[in-house]
C-alpha cells in the first residue's frame, strides 16, 4: 500500500509518500509546496491545490492522511491554516483518494512515543525509521503522518 501524507500550511504544505510492504515501510519521496509570499491567499492555495495534484499523478498512492487542525490562540492563522487543509483535501478527493484524518498528538506519539513531542524528535524519528534525511521539518512531519496510518483500526 501506498501513502501520501500531508501536512498542510499556507506557506508550506508538507507532503511525503512512503510504501507499506512485507511488514516494512519504505520511502518513496518527500518535499513541501512553498507559494510565493507575493501571492494573495487565493493564488497561494490554488498552487498547494495544483502543485499536490501533480505529486499525487506523479507517486500514484493509494490512500492519503492529513493532520487534523490544531486550533491555537491565533484565530486568524487557524483559519489559514483551515483553508489549506481544505485545498489539500480537495487535491487528494479530487484524485479519488480516501483520506484519513489523524490529529497531531496521535502522529507524535506514534512515530516518537510521545504525544508532546517536538519538530526535531519527528525529524530525528523518521531519520531512524526511514533512514533518510527528510527535505525539511514539514516533509518530516507528513512522513510521519503517512508512517501513523498503520496505528488507526481500520
Amino acid at each position: 500500500m501506498r501513502v501520501i501524507g500531508v501536512d498542510p500550511g499556507l506557506r508550506h504544505t508538507g507532503w511525503g509518500v512512503v510504501e507499506f510492504k512485507n511488514n516494512k515501510i519504505f520511502h518513496i519521496k518527500d518535499g513541501s509546496i512553498s507559494p510565493s509570499i507575493k501571492y494573495d491567499d487565493s493564488k497561494r492555495l490554488l498552487e498547494i491545490k495544483n502543485k499536490l495534484k501533480e505529486i499525487i499523478n506523479r507517486y500514484n498512492p493509494n490512500l492519503s492522511v492529513i493532520e487534523k487542525i490544531f486550533v491555537g490562540p491565533g484565530s486568524i492563522s487557524s483559519l489559514k491554516l483551515g483553508m489549506a487543509r481544505g485545498a489539500s483535501m480537495v487535491a487528494l478527493a479530487e484524485a479519488g483518494l480516501s483520506i484519513e484524518e489523524l490529529s497531531p498528538k496521535f502522529v507524535k506519539k506514534t512515530v516518537t512515543g510521545y504525544g508532546s513531542a517536538s519538530k526535531e524528535q519527528i525529524k530525528a524519528m523518521i531519520k531512524k525509521l526511514l533512514n533518510i534525511v527528510p527535505k525539511n521539518e514539514h516533509s518530516a512531519d507528513a512522513l510521519a503522518i503517512a508512517i501513523s496510518i498503520q496505528n488507526i483500526g481500520r
